[in-house]
């Protein structure tokens, strides 16, 4: 399965880049193709269209606004906070698999 996370945090320093790493490191354990958009205090690289609408699911960990949001448009959206994706990242990929009906 191909899963998204979206990271971003209202420094956009460590906590960012800490859920990203520990949703990557939870997803690929479980199997899965990990894609993420680490949306950063140095800005970020937006994933093309394509990349998004071959995705399962996306999760966004953030506790700011998501950038270019519209371009998860349509997509199945898991929600939830840096610190959540930080501590239970497992619980996450397993909610977003149940979630992309897989």
């Amino acid at each position: 399965m191909k899963i998204i996370a979206v990271t971003s945090c209202a420094t956009g320093i460590a906590h960012t880049y800490m859920a990203a790493e520990s949703l990557s490191r939870a997803g690929k354990a479980a199997g899965h193709e990990m894609i993420i958009e680490t949306q950063g205090a140095g800005g970020y690289k937006p994933l093309s269209k394509d990349v998004i609408d071959s995705a399962d699911v996306v999760i966004f960990a953030n506790d700011v606004g998501i950038r270019d949001l519209d371009r998860f448009d349509g997509c199945k959206i898991l929600q939830t906070i840096p610190k959540t994706a930080i501590k239970d990242a497992k619980k996450l990929i397993e909610e977003a698999v149940e979630l992309a009906g897989k």
